[in-house]
């Protein structure tokens, strides 16, 4: 959930949606997001919109306590099912992030899914997922997660070398994160995944595809493997102005990508989106192809978004603010957009190309279908079954899919 919000117009106190938003509504799947926004501590590369203790301490944080706050994002989702009145859909997906929604109680957690239940209901098939710091579970707590509901679990691994994990000022153990996969199957968990992040500062290719054969070794059926973006502000970014730490080139990027694919492809993981592998279809995150596919998600907690029938808000980031507003009966909207015919073209392009199906050369201009041609020409694009009437990245395509989208557009 990143920290800066973008600029819109402002968001009605009721947070009422225009009537277009939720025309044919019952064609699109509906999912939503739970935002909890605490952290034991900021990890270095870390520019998400999270609060540790001593960042709340004196700022009205307590009004949106970790005590209070399964409370807090239970008055949203109510205010979600005002908002939306008799849409008939169940949610077909809840993913709760952060931060670190394990710093709160398990049964917290439950508190929140089960609101979703009681003013939605939830889909047969729902998938149920929440991230977990590894050094904030046990048996115990992802038991009573796994009894409540949740049938998905994703951990931060990042990587499996000490000196790594040090750079990013990550505090588990390595080890640690493969031992709760082993706990969370235990659990009755049907799906889990381990999050990596690769070309950090010092990491070298063996420490690399050590990190990818401890993930493998542990047994989940979803591996996420991102490139490492030193944003402004963080304290890595700081570091690596002041030289203590060097900068990893898009040359080291794109190496550790193909070593990534080629040691999870052996292990029977297959790509369905650019950043995302697993063992199977069932194995795949629901939620976010739905992000991808834009569908509709009602996103709850403090800097939270979302998006219905093309209308796309977020909410306030301080959780002393997003309290505030749901005690006053407002909506925590800090503003929002309506998206324009083209503006929902150019973003449907943008996230379908990530995905192994591509998207759809009807969705493309003349312009954008001449790039595609040029890119097919280039082996960035595939030629086969997937490619039939669609833009489909190949592997080289993977790592330039920034460039080939941009053509795509326009």
């Amino acid at each position: 959930m990143p920290s800066v919000l973008p600029d819109g117009e402002p968001m009605p106190e009721d947070g009422a949606l225009p009537a277009s938003a939720l025309e044919e509504a019952a064609d699109r799947p509906l999912a939503f997001y739970l935002h909890v926004p605490y952290c034991a501590t900021r990890c270095g590369y870390c520019d998400f919109n999270t609060y540790t203790a001593t960042e709340l301490r004196g700022s009205g944080g307590v009004l949106a306590s970790r005590d209070n706050y399964a409370a807090m994002v239970t008055e949203e989702i109510r205010l979600a099912r005002k908002v939306l009145g008799d849409d008939p859909r169940q949610v077909k997906t809840v993913f709760v992030g952060g931060g670190t929604p394990t710093l709160l109680a398990a049964s917290d957690l439950v508190r929140m899914l089960a609101a979703v239940r009681e003013e939605f209901g939830l889909a047969d098939d729902a998938e149920i997922t929440t991230e977990a710091n590894p050094e904030s579970v046990d048996p115990a707590y992802l038991a009573e997660l796994r009894e409540g509901g949740f049938n998905r679990v994703s951990f931060g691994m990042q990587s499996a070398r000490q000196h790594v994990l040090k750079v990013l000022d990550r505090t588990h153990t390595p080890g640690r994160p493969e031992g709760c996969v082993a706990e969370a199957r235990a659990a009755g968990f049907q799906h889990v995944n381990l999050d990596l992040i690769y070309g950090t500062p010092g990491e070298s290719d063996d420490d690399w595809r050590a990190s990818l054969a401890a993930a493998v070794g542990a047994g989940p059926d979803h591996i996420s493997a991102y490139a490492l973006i030193v944003e402004e502000g963080t304290q890595l970014a700081r570091r690596i102005r002041r030289g203590e730490v060097p900068m990893t080139d898009d040359d080291v990027h794109a190496d550790r990508y193909l070593i990534a694919d080629s040691v999870l492809a052996e292990a029977g993981f297959d790509w369905y989106e650019v950043s995302n592998w697993s063992t199977s279809q069932a194995g795949r995150c629901l939620h976010n192809e739905l992000y991808w596919r834009g569908a509709d998600w009602w996103g709850a907690g403090p800097g939270a978004h979302s998006h219905v029938g093309g209308v796309r808000w977020w909410n306030v980031k301080h959780p002393g603010a997003y309290a505030a507003a749901l005690a006053e009966g407002r909506s925590p909207g800090a503003g929002r957009e309506v998206l324009a015919p083209e503006d929902r073209r150019v973003e449907r392009v943008l996230l379908e190309l990530r995905l192994r199906e591509g998207c759809e050369l009807t969705l493309l201009r003349p312009a954008g279908l001449a790039a595609a041609g040029r890119a097919l020409s280039d082996g960035l694009l595939e030629a086969g079954p997937y490619g039939e009437g669609r833009a489909v990245l190949t592997l080289r395509g993977r790592l330039l899919a920034d460039a080939v989208v941009r053509d795509l557009v326009d």
